[in-house]
């Protein structure tokens, strides 16, 4: 494939040291040049939990993925590095597998504090469907993160996951989202949830009616594209499509056949 390659996300703590993140990073790079990037998050218990030891509140996850963002910066040097920070350590540490440009780091969120620090941090931000008004606030304070540092917001990605349903026809389509991505019906955070059967659990709480507004599930490909061609008009640059059900074969052939040549960059 001539793709590109990049995790979107993953998160650079509890199961995976920063380190760690950044040496598959760089070698991915490496193997692919110009094709990977970065994409981190501040993670879910559901995931992370799994080692054990305590789980922090939203602010200090996020405080945790921006110094392990530090980290992985300092190793794409190849320089030996020494950290020594409030939670991660590194002892004369260096990438040996290096690639000629490090990859861009991404981060996906959609609070606007986050959004401003990953404008002054990082090379991107990845935010999911929302709200016309909520995603311009994450775009605003985006931009005015990267102008503090001098950096030019208008050349730094800004990246769409829209989750979708599309089947023959509605009824396929809500049975196809209600079976396979309940999650899109969830009003509440989910990334406190350790376990995988509590988890299962609140999903059979979730209506279909509690899609509503949070996620496009149609049988209408015109629907879909004019979704899609709403947020290309509000200034993403990339858009990562997820059809929730199973159907990916027909799935892919209708929407490359009728939605995506219709689309307006």
């Amino acid at each position: 494939t001539k793709g590109d390659v990049g995790p979107g996300v993953t998160c650079p703590g509890w199961r995976m040291h920063p380190a760690t993140v950044a040496q598959a990073s760089a070698t991915l790079e490496a193997m692919y040049p110009g094709r990977h990037w970065l994409g981190l998050g501040s993670g879910e218990a559901l995931n992370e939990h799994v080692v054990g030891g305590y789980w922090p509140e939203v602010g200090e996850r996020i405080a945790r993925m921006f110094e392990a963002i530090e980290i992985i910066r300092k190793l794409f040097t190849g320089k030996d590095v020494k950290h020594a920070g409030r939670w991660y350590q590194l002892e004369s540490t260096r990438l040996w597998t290096l690639p000629p440009t490090p990859p861009p780091i991404y981060v996906a969120t959609a609070g606007p504090i986050t959004a401003k620090k990953t404008g002054e941090l990082c090379d991107g931000i990845i935010t999911v469907g929302a709200a016309d008004e909520k995603i311009q606030t994450v775009f605003d304070k985006f931009a005015e993160g990267a102008r503090a540092v001098g950096k030019d917001p208008d050349t730094m990605p800004k990246i769409l996951q829209l989750h979708l349903s599309w089947a023959p026809t509605d009824e396929e389509a809500l049975a196809n989202a209600m079976r396979e991505w309940p999650n899109g019906g969830m009003k509440f955070p989910k990334q406190d949830i350790r376990n995988p059967a509590d988890f299962q659990q609140m999903a059979k709480l979730v209506r279909p009616e509690d899609f509503a507004g949070r996620m496009v599930i149609s049988s209408d490909l015109e629907t879909h594209r004019k979704t899609i061609q709403r947020y290309l008009d509000m200034g993403f640059d990339k858009i990562y499509l997820h059809n929730v059900g199973r159907n990916q074969t027909e799935w892919a052939a209708a929407f490359g056949r009728e939605v995506l040549p219709a689309l307006k960059a």
